[in-house]
């Protein structure tokens, strides 16, 4: 998987928000640990266990909880239409 082109990551009002550019049109919003993930990303391929890396080298949090949750978070990004295969 990969970010598709033209979403960014802007702090607005003190709230993490993925801003489309171009003909896109799509607000949304993240916490502070998904805009983390997001960024760590940035033109990189990735997967649930490359997400999940990136939660354990930043939190403690057990690996097989943050999997299951970066399997969730990927699920949501792909129903936003914000990630690629």
């Amino acid at each position: 998987m990969k970010k598709k082109v033209g979403f960014n990551l802007r702090s607005i009002c003190g709230e993490h928000v993925i801003v489309a550019e171009g003909k896109e049109n799509i607000d949304i919003s993240m916490n502070e640990t998904s805009a983390y993930l997001w960024e760590a990303i940035e033109d990189k391929e990735f997967t649930a266990e490359t997400l999940a890396d990136l939660l354990l080298e930043q939190y403690e949090v057990e690996y097989n909880i943050a999997y299951k949750d970066c399997l969730e978070l990927i699920v949501k990004w792909e129903e936003a239409g914000i990630i690629e295969p």
